[in-house]
């Protein structure tokens, strides 16, 4: 066979040949059994040593070199292979001369370290943290998603709904004016005019010719329509924010179809009580470091993690720090692999595990006695679907192996600083990244108006009030589990604290402090793309004993004067 030949032959079995194999084509061994659409000699190399690698990755990043001349990423991709394989020579190595040595070592001598590794894990059998740890900090888990993934059905979604509808069910009947509750179906089959009063799912919402709100409603026996007339004003604004699939009460008159008096919404009790703590102390809530980004703000997140340690601040700062407890991040640890479009042109870290040995090496600096209690987010590792199971070793062992340190699923609550002995049970706080917000912040009408993503406060109120993190079928992606909705808040937190939004935000809603927190990372051109304003580098002090909030500011000087020219700039053109 010629040249010619020998290349028609690989393009007939979809491999592609590159030129710089052409030399020497009759002498190499090309397999055709390969994952592999494109080979060149780093490729021969990778088969050759029989290295794994992930396939689609390595040719992404080839295109990027042969197409848009931009070879980076690919020589980095190259580079970890050749430390990969180096680092295996030198193991294969280390294991052949010293075989017999290690095994005796094993079977005869533990070391200090490893005595003390398996004193302390104590597991637990519920989620599997160091019970000793656990007390030791006077942390308790209440919720954390750990059920294994399986192939789900029509009748788990059902399920799902089934359960959520069973769930907020029982907290609206508290309401008095829904006491004489009827079924749908049994209001359907009613001939004359009555009050009536009943709850379901917000199936469909739509306009009438005359303006006024039509709301088809659904429980487990029927549907039926509900007219909200905008002669009401205040009921007309209230369904205005109504979503659809949210769960909500109606009271009315019934003639056929239901003209609503009065509508309900779960929401929180009145009488939710403002815990403090007996005791001084501090907890710090950061969120979305994202590192492994090229505009990841390593000098600030440094300047953050010398403060936690008093090595930085005034002399109050230093006493603050000196009495923290806890550390939060709500989310996105990492900046992660394959999160949007040509997102490998923002990486300064390409390999997933390696942007985890990153953030365990800052990490590691915060004080071994504060638990590091965090969250997923939609760039970390692992499925996209809420409730995010927590992360496991397979990517980001050196973060799980720091002693401090909690994983827990995105949404989680726990309840941390309880003193029984002083009659005080702790404060709950609940962890969502926020994968919802962006659908509510676009759909209901008064956050758009009152701010719409700088606001992400209200979302979160929104959210409360529902009782659901996220109530609508589209507004995330969602895990259908039929045991029970991971998503519903059937417990009301003390604090609910988010991230993804990039925008610093506090405030309280009947008794629960909603945070939503900063970021570690300058402006990308995607969010300059989607018009999002970060406010990054900021870290939040709760004062568990006063419920107040403060905001450090990591910043240099002259990018908070910058930050404080563009809110000044932006006043003025809101004022015309």
């Amino acid at each position: 066979m010629n040249e010619q030949e020998i290349i028609d032959f690989y393009i007939d079995n979809d491999i592609l040949i590159s030129p710089e194999l052409l030399l020497d084509l009759k002498n190499l061994q090309i397999p055709i059994n390969t994952k592999y659409t494109v080979i060149n000699k780093d490729v021969l190399n990778i088969l050759s040593k029989k290295i794994d690698v992930d396939v689609a990755d390595l040719e992404k990043a080839l295109v990027l070199k042969q197409k848009h001349h931009d070879s980076k990423l690919y020589e980095k991709f190259i580079e970890y292979l050749k430390e990969d394989l180096s680092q295996q020579k030198t193991n294969d190595t280390t294991t052949s001369d010293n075989i017999k040595d290690t095994s005796q070592k094993n079977v005869e001598n533990i070391t200090t370290t490893s005595l003390n590794k398996i004193q302390t894990h104590n597991i637990d059998s519920t989620f599997g943290f160091d019970e000793d740890f656990l007390k030791r900090n006077k942390i308790k888990i209440i919720s954390n998603y750990t059920s294994k993934t399986k192939k789900w059905s029509v009748n788990d979604f059902v399920g799902l709904y089934n359960s959520r509808y069973k769930e907020l069910e029982k907290i609206l009947r508290s309401r008095t004016e829904l006491q004489g509750l009827t079924s749908i179906s049994r209001i359907s089959a009613k001939k004359e005019r009555e009050n009536v009063a009943l709850i379901g799912f917000v199936y469909e919402k739509g306009l009438t010719k005359a303006g006024n709100i039509m709301l088809t409603i659904e429980d487990p026996t029927g549907f039926i329509k509900v007219v909200v007339t905008k002669v009401k004003e205040e009921l007309f604004k209230l369904a205005e924010e109504i979503q659809l699939d949210e769960i909500i009460g109606v009271t009315g008159m019934c003639d056929q179809i239901v003209f609503a008096n009065n509508l309900f919404i779960p929401d929180i009790p009145l009488t939710k009580e403002l815990k403090k703590s007996p005791e001084e102390g501090y907890f710090v809530l950061i969120s979305d470091p994202q590192v492994g980004n090229k505009r990841f703000l390593e000098k600030e997140f440094n300047k953050f993690l010398a403060w936690i340690n008093g090595e930085i601040g005034n002399d109050k700062q230093r006493e603050i720090a000196s009495k923290v407890k806890y550390v939060f991040i709500a989310g996105d640890l990492v900046e992660g692999v394959g999160i949007y479009p040509d997102q490998e042109y923002d990486l300064a870290i390409i390999d997933i595990r390696k942007q985890y040995e990153a953030v365990a090496e800052l990490l590691k600096k915060i004080p071994t006695h504060l638990p590091i209690i965090f969250c997923l987010g939609n760039h970390d590792v692992g499925r996209m679907s809420e409730p995010q199971p927590p992360l496991t070793g397979e990517y980001a062992q050196p973060l799980l192996d720091l002693p401090n340190v909690l994983s827990l699923s995105n949404p989680s609550t726990v309840n941390i600083y309880a003193q029984p002995d002083k009659g005080f049970e702790g404060l709950d706080v609940m962890l969502y990244h926020g994968g919802s917000f962006f659908y509510y912040i676009n759909n209901v009408l008064s956050i758009r108006r009152n701010g719409a993503y700088k606001r992400s406060d209200l979302v979160m109120k929104y959210l409360l009030q529902r009782r659901h993190l996220a109530p609508s079928h589209t507004s995330t992606l969602y895990i259908p589990d039929s045991k029970k909705d991971p998503l519903l808040i059937d417990k009301v937190p003390d604090f609910l604290f988010s991230g993804h939004i990039h925008r610093s935000t506090v405030n309280n809603y009947r008794n629960v402090t909603c945070i939503n927190a900063s970021c570690w990372t300058a402006k990308s051109p995607e969010q300059e793309r989607r018009g999002l304003e970060p406010q990054p580098a900021r870290a939040f002090i709760i004062d568990m004993q006063t419920r107040e909030v403060k905001i450090m500011n990591f910043l240099s000087k002259e990018d908070q004067e910058k930050e404080q020219q563009t809110l000044e700039d932006e006043k003025v053109i809101a004022n015309g």
